[in-house]
Order: structure tokens, then sequence, then C-alpha cells
């Protein structure tokens, strides 16, 4: 795990300096492969189009480690996935370019560059918490737990999972669309609860938890694979919209598009930051032992 911790640790320094590696990805290879499935259906093609990528980089992963160079051109294999998974767009760069827009009509146009599905942002406090809420999770938070626990075969499988489930312009059938879905909303959950659970220690714990119980209260048995984990956009939303009193006795109201924003990226960076801080004591427990 501490190859897979400085691999992170390179990985997000690298998308700080320069936000554009996030875009110079391309999915041709993978569009290809799905076109080339286009005989089979339902949840048959899901698997056949998740399965051989994942499986050519378990192989390489595998074929690296056995190298005279040591763990070099692992770290360098498993840097290259990592930064190919932590997008379509750096998420940070995002943030920025709806902060530097000049007016309120740009600030609305930026903002609907979160939503990777290409579903339309209201430009409002509670509908923007949600959006960065959710592009956080799948740009950034999601890809480095799969990639923690499982290496680059983890975040591929997750970024690939996304990407044909979330991108409509894949041509897939009706069963193989909800299938891919099933697949997709299934690798949200674990990292959508952790980072709801952080959100809740770093921000507001009662707002947050009451929105996640109420959501699991009324959710079916089977939204953990069949729905998106609504969740954790209730979470972001009860964070929001929650009145703190501030210190002359006056309630400060979360209304402010903008300025949410901004106390929402402070949350989601010591969000980062105790995921990080957790993964290092697990290395250094292991160190230790």
């Amino acid at each position: 795990m501490a190859i897979s911790l400085l691999t992170a640790l390179i990985a997000l320094g690298l998308l700080h300096v320069m936000p554009q590696l996030a875009r110079w990805r391309g999915d041709s290879l993978f569009r290809r492969w799905v076109t080339q499935l286009a005989d089979t259906s339902g949840s048959g093609r899901v698997v056949l189009t998740l399965l051989l990528p994942a499986v050519l980089c378990a192989l390489m992963w595998w074929l690296l480690g056995h190298t005279p160079l040591g763990g070099l051109p692992q770290l360098l294999f498993a840097l290259a996935v990592l930064l190919y998974c932590l997008g379509p767009r750096e998420f940070e760069a995002d943030l920025e370019a709806i902060l530097g827009a000049p007016d309120e009509v740009s600030r609305e146009a930026a903002a609907q560059t979160l939503a990777d599905d290409g579903s339309p942002i209201a430009w409002n406090a509670p509908a923007l918490g949600v959006a960065i809420a959710y592009a956080a999770l799948r740009r950034r938070f999601a890809v480095l737990l799969w990639f923690f626990l499982l290496g680059p075969v983890g975040a591929l499988l997750y970024r690939l999972a996304q990407t044909l489930a979330r991108n409509d312009s894949l041509q897939l059938d009706p069963g193989g669309r909800s299938a891919a879905h099933y697949v997709a909303n299934a690798l949200d959950w674990l990292p959508a609860q952790l980072l709801t659970f952080t959100l809740a220690v770093v921000g507001h714990w009662d707002a947050v938890i009451g929105a996640w119980r109420r959501w699991h209260n009324q959710a079916a048995p089977t939204s953990w694979y069949s729905s998106e984990p609504g969740f954790l956009g209730a979470a972001a939303q009860a964070d929001v919209l929650i009145d703190i009193e501030a210190g002359d006795g006056y309630a400060e109201e979360h209304s402010d598009p903008l300025g949410e924003l901004l106390r929402l990226r402070s949350a989601l960076l010591r969000a980062l930051l105790a995921w990080l801080s957790v993964v290092a004591l697990i290395v250094i427990g292991g160190w230790l032992s």
C-alpha cells in the first residue's frame, strides 16, 4: 500500500500543477471495444466489456512486477492508470473555472461541466452542492478508494464502469444499459458511504447523518445497486441548507452558490486529507509491525 499511497500523492500533485493532464486521456479504444461487442446484449455484454480491460491491466501489472528494475515499472504503470482514471476533467480545475467566471450566466454555464452525464445543474446553493459532491465522488474519492483496495485494476474497472453507464453516446441495448447502471451504482456505494461519513466528521454531523438516515429509511433494499447513492446528494444538500448560529447570535444562511462552493471545496479537501492520513497510518502500522 506504500506504493499506492506514493502513486496517489504524485498523481494528485501532477493534476494540481497540470490539470490539463486529465483532459489528455481518450477513450477511443474503449469505444471501439464496446462497438465490437454489438452482437451481444444484456449483462453478458457488460461483463465482457469490463472484464477484458481489467484482465489486461492485471496481467500488465503482474508482468511489470517481475522485471529486474524492481518496483519502478509498477509505480509508473500505476501512475499512468490513475491519471487516466482521475477524470474526465480535473475536479479542482472545474471549480476554479466557476469561481473565475465573470458573471452569473458564465458561472452557471461553467457549473454544467460538473455533471459527467450531461444533466443540467441549477444555479442555486443546494443543487450546486449536490453536483460538487457527486463530481468529487466520481472523479476523485471513488477512484482513490478502489485504487487503494485493488490497485490499478480497481481504479480502471471503476472508471470504465462509470463511462459505460453514464455516457449516453455509447450505444447499448436496454438490458445492457440497465446492467451497466447496476455495476456503476454498486461500485459507487462503498466510497459514497465513506465520503458521507467523512463529510459528517469534517462538516455538520447532525445534518449530514440525519439526511443519511432519512434516505436509508426510505430506500429500497436493492437501492445500493439499482439507484445512484442518493444519500450522498441528500447529505450534501442538508449540509448546505443548515443554518449555522454565528458567534454574535445571528443565523448564517447558506444561500450563496459561490460561498457554498468555497465552503464545500474546503470540506472536501479536509476529507481528502483525512483519507490520505488513514492510508498513511495503515502504511506506518505495517512498517512498525
